[in-house]
C-alpha cells in the first residue's frame, strides 16, 4: 500500500469493532500508573502499550551512578528516572525498566523550550540555568496508554502516548520565534563518565532524523537505533560534541558541524531543533526505536504510526490496554478496582518486545535474527518474576509466556555459554542476582501445558544452565551440596535458590519421562538440608570443612549468606517442600508458632541498614513483603495446619503493602512481580512452587471476579459475605465440590468453572 498509516486505520478499525462486539468495559481508566512512583517502587508514570519496546516516560533528574570515583547511592532512587517528590522534568526519554533495583535505559530524551537556547540540563535548584522545567503534580495527569504535564518555565504542554515501537510526543507552545526542540544523546538513567561508547544522528531531511546511541552500562554492548520524525519541518537544527577528551578530530575539522550540518558523530552529542511557533501551536514528534538498525527503526515508525495524530494513537493505546485489562473482570470498591487494575497495568509492562516489525532484533551473538513464529522478549528480571508474574501469565497470557519461552531458547541458542537468562535485556545478560530460574519458568510453562516448541530441548537447556559448573558456586554446590561461605558472599541463599530449580528441573524430567534426569535433580533438589542447623533452627552459611560459621546472626542481611535478606525470611525458602522443612524446624506447632514470631516480631532499622532494596514501608514484623524470597512464607500456614493464619495474613499483607498513593507499594514492584502476588492474593490463591500444577488458597479480597482465558473458557470466582472484617474461609467449592485441602490445579482453572468463598469473621479452625 502506498499509504504507510493505512494498515494502522485498518487495524484501528477492527480493533474499535471488535471492542464493541466483546462490550469491553474502560477499565484503563481505573489505571494510576503514579502509583509506586515515590519511595521503593521505582516504577514510572509515563506512556506504553501492553509488553511495548517503548516506555516513554518524564525524568526528574539527571543524578550520576558515580560520585568522587565510588558509587553514589543517591542514583538508586532513580531507577526508573521519574520520582513523585520531585519539582522538576528534565525531559522525556524512550525506554524505562517498570520497578527494578537497578538501571539502564533512559534512551533519546527529548525536551521542548522557548527563549535563549541552553543545552545542559541544569539543577533541581536552578532550573532556570538549564533546559529543565519546574512542573506541579496539580497539572499532570497520568493514565495507561496517556500522560500530560505542564512544563511551567516554558509554558508549554507536553503529552505522550505511544505504539509498541513508537514514542509519540505532543507539544503545545506559546507564541514564539525561539522555539526548540532538544534531543539529548547523552542523557540515561545509572549515568557516568564513559558510559556512552557511541552515538550517532543523521538528518535525513527537514524533519526527519536518524541513528544510534551505543552504551556499556547493566548491558555492555547495547545498541538502540532510533528514528524521528516532527509533524512540522524545522527552521534550523544545531548540534554540540562534548568529547572533550577526544585528542584526533580526523578531517572532518573542515566543516561547522555545530549548525545545519546533517551528520554527526562523537561520544557524547547533543542536538537542538529550531522552530517558530504559534500562540497554542502543536508540534508532535515520532520516535521509534529498534535494536537492529535505522532502517527498521523508519519502518516501524511508517507501519506503526504512519500519518496517525496522537489522539488516534492515544485512543488505540487505550483500547489495547482495555483489552488486556478485561482480562479478569473483578467486583468490588474503587480502591479496590485502582489498586487491581493497577497492579495488572504493572504486570503487563515487562517482559518487553524485543523484535521489529519485520520480525528483526538482534541476539546475544550479536547478529541479527528473525523470530519465526513467536514474538521476540526481553528484560527478563527473573529472580523475581519466576515466582508470580509468570505463573500469573500462564493462566492470563499463556501465548506470550510460549513466545517468552522460546525468548529464552533463543537466548540460549545464541549464547556463546550455553545458559538460559539470568536477567536478561537488550541482546545481553547481566547476570543480576543468583539462581537460574529461567529452568522454573521452562518447566511450569512445559508442565501447564503453555509451550509448543520442543519440550526435550528445553530440558536440555536446563540441564546445561544448572551443569555451568564454573557460574556462582555451582560447582562446589553439586560437588558438595552446598556453597562453602568462604567462595561465595551469598552462599546460602545460592544454595537454597539452587536446590528450588533443581527441583523444578526433576518435574519437568519426570513429565517427560526422562526418569535419569528426574533422579539426578530430585536428588539436588534436597541440598537445602545441608544449610538448615538444626541446633538453632535457621538457614547458616557453611564452611568448607563441613563446619557451620560460627560469627552468625539470623536477623542480619550483611555478610550472613544471603541476598537481600536475612535468614528469618530465607530459612523458610524450601517451597518444593514445605513438609519436610516443617519435620526439621520440629513439626506443625512448632513450625506455626515459629511464622507467628515472623509476622510479628521488631525488626530493627539495624538488621537492613547495609540493604537498599528493603525498607521500613516493606516490612510486616520481621517478613519482608517489599523484597521477594518470602512471597510464598505467608501460604505456609496451609502446610502446618492452621490455613485460618494464612487467610488473616493475606490479607493483612494485601492491605498494608499495596495502596492507590504514589508510595503505595512496599517495595520494588520488579517488573510486576509485586503486582502479580497482589492479583493473585487478591482472587485467593497463589504458586507457592512454580513447577507444580498446584496453587495454595488463600483468602480473595476482591467480592467477585470473571477471568476470561484464552482457551474462550471463563473462571468465576466469587467471596460470599465478603467485608473488610470477614476474612476467614468457611469453606470453598469448585463447581459445587468442596475443597479441603487448600489445594487448587491449574488444569481445573483451564477447564472453566466457578470457585465459591464463603466468608467469616471468625476462624475456621
Amino acid at each position: 500500500m502506498k499509504n504507510p498509516g493505512t494498515p494502522v486505520l485498518l487495524a484501528l478499525l477492527f480493533l474499535s469493532i471488535y471492542s464493541k462486539a466483546q462490550n469491553f468495559e474502560r477499565l484503563y481508566q481505573y489505571v494510576n500508573p503514579l502509583i509506586g512512583t515515590e519511595k521503593m517502587g521505582h516504577t514510572y508514570p509515563g506512556a506504553t502499550v501492553p509488553f511495548g519496546a517503548i516506555q516513554l516516560s518524564p525524568e526528574t533528574d539527571t543524578i550520576s551512578y558515580e560520585l568522587n570515583g565510588k558509587y553514589n547511592g543517591e542514583v538508586y532512587k532513580y531507577c526508573a528516572g521519574y520520582r513523585y517528590e520531585d519539582k522538576t522534568i528534565v525531559g522525556f526519554s524512550s525506554t524505562h525498566f517498570s520497578g527494578t533495583g537497578h538501571s539502564d535505559l533512559g534512551d533519546f530524551l527529548i525536551m521542548p523550550t522557548v527563549g535563549t537556547l541552553q543545552l545542559n540540563p541544569g539543577t533541581a535548584t536552578n532550573p532556570e540555568k538549564g533546559y529543565r522545567s519546574r512542573f506541579s503534580h496539580q497539572n499532570e495527569k497520568a493514565a495507561a496508554g496517556y500522560y500530560r504535564v505542564k512544563l511551567e518555565d516554558h509554558n508549554i504542554l507536553a503529552e505522550l502516548t505511544a505504539t509498541q515501537r513508537v514514542g509519540v510526543h505532543r507539544y503545545t507552545f506559546p507564541k514564539s520565534d525561539q522555539s526548540h526542540i532538544i534531543l539529548d544523546l547523552m542523557a540515561g538513567i545509572y549515568n557516568y563518565d564513559g558510559k556512552n561508547i557511541w552515538t550517532y544522528a543523521r538528518v535525513e531531511n527537514g524533519n526527519t532524523v536518524t541513528g544510534y546511541r551505543q552504551t556499556n552500562g547493566w548491558a555492555r554492548t547495547r545498541t538502540v537505533y532510533f528514528a524521528m520524525k516532527f509533524s512540522k519541518p524545522f527552521k534550523s537544527y544545531g548540534q554540540k560534541n562534548y568529547d572533550e577528551k577526544q585528542i584526533y578530530k580526523g578531517f572532518w575539522r573542515k566543516f561547522d558541524q555545530t549548525k545545519n550540518f546533517p551528520e554527526i558523530a562523537g561520544k557524547n552529542l547533543k542536538m537542538y531543533f529550531d522552530f517558530e511557533t504559534n500562540e497554542s501551536e502543536s508540534i508532535e514528534v515520532k520516535l521509534a526505536i529498534s535494536p537492529v538498525s535505522q532502517a527498521n527503526a523508519l519502518e516501524n515508525l511508517q507501519k506503526e504510526a504512519g500519518d496517525l495524530t496522537f489522539d488516534q494513537i492515544k485512543a488505540k493505546a487505550q483500547q489495547d490496554w482495555d483489552k488486556e485489562l478485561n482480562k479478569i473482570i473483578i467486583k468490588g470498591s474503587e480502591t479496590q478496582k485502582t489498586n487491581f487494575y493497577t497492579a495488572m497495568y504493572h504486570t503487563f509492562i515487562n517482559p518487553t518486545v524485543y523484535m521489529d516489525v519485520n520480525g528483526k532484533y538482534k541476539g546475544l551473538d550479536q547478529n541479527v535474527h528473525k523470530a519465526e513464529n513467536f514474538t521476540n522478549y526481553t528484560t527478563f528480571s527473573l529472580w523475581d518474576t519466576y515466582r508470580a508474574l509468570h505463573p500469573f501469565f500462564n493462566i492470563i497470557q499463556p501465548k506470550r509466556n510460549n513466545d517468552m519461552v522460546k525468548s529464552m531458547m533463543a537466548h540460549y541458542n545464541q549464547f556463546s555459554m550455553k545458559m538460559l537468562p539470568i536477567w536478561s535485556h537488550y541482546a545481553n545478560d547481566n547476570w543480576c542476582m543468583s539462581g537460574y530460574h529461567s529452568v522454573s519458568v521452562v518447566a511450569d510453562a512445559i508442565i501447564k501445558g503453555n509451550y509448543d516448541g520442543d519440550p526435550k530441548e528445553a530440558l536440555k537447556a536446563c540441564v546445561a544452565t544448572a551443569n555451568k559448573r564454573d557460574y556462582e558456586g555451582i560447582g562446589q554446590y553439586i560437588d558438595l551440596g552446598y556453597i562453602p561461605a568462604e567462595k561465595n558472599g551469598t552462599s546460602v541463599s545460592n544454595t537454597l535458590e539452587y536446590a528450588y530449580d533443581d527441583w523444578a528441573i526433576a518435574q519437568l524430567a519426570k513429565y517427560l519421562g526422562e526418569t535419569e534426569i528426574y533422579n539426578q535433580f530430585i536428588k539436588r533438589s534436597e541440598n537445602w538440608k545441608n544449610n538448615f542447623d538444626k541446633t538453632i533452627g535457621f538457614m547458616r552459611p557453611r564452611l568448607a570443612d563441613g563446619s557451620f560459621k560460627k560469627d552468625f546472626d539470623v536477623l542480619s542481611t550483611h555478610g550472613q549468606g544471603f541476598i537481600e535478606g536475612n535468614s528469618w525470611n530465607y530459612s523458610f525458602f524450601v517451597p518444593q517442600n514445605p513438609a519436610e522443612l516443617i519435620t526439621m524446624m520440629g513439626g506443625k506447632k512448632k513450625f506455626a508458632s515459629k511464622l507467628d514470631e515472623l509476622f510479628t516480631m521488631h525488626l530493627p532499622d539495624e538488621f537492613f541498614a547495609y540493604t537498599e532494596d528493603i525498607t521500613r514501608e516493606g516490612i510486616i514484623g520481621g517478613y519482608v513483603h517489599g523484597n521477594e524470597p518470602a512471597h510464598h512464607v505467608a501460604y505456609l500456614y496451609n502446610w502446618a495446619g492452621q490455613p485460618w493464619k494464612t487467610q488473616s495474613q493475606i490479607r493483612h499483607i494485601l492491605e498494608m503493602q499495596y495502596k492507590a498513593t504514589p508510595d503505595g507499594l512496599g517495595g520494588n514492584d520488579d517488573t510486576g512481580q509485586m503486582s502479580a502476588w497482589y492479583i493473585l492474593s487478591s482472587l485467593g490463591f497463589y504458586p507457592v512452587a512454580p513447577g507444580s500444577e498446584d496453587y495454595s488458597i488463600g483468602s480473595p479480597a476482591v467480592d467477585h471476579a470473571v477471568l476470561n482465558l484464552e482457551n474462550g473458557k471463563t473462571f468465576e470466582i466469587e467471596a460470599i459475605n465478603q467485608s473488610p472484617q470477614n476474612v476467614y474461609v468457611q469453606k470453598v467449592l469448585l463447581n459445587g465440590k468442596e475443597i479441603k485441602d487448600f489445594t487448587l490445579k491449574h488444569s481445573e482453572i483451564m477447564k472453566g468453572g466457578k470457585l465459591s468463598f464463603y466468608m467469616g469473621n471468625k476462624a475456621k479452625k
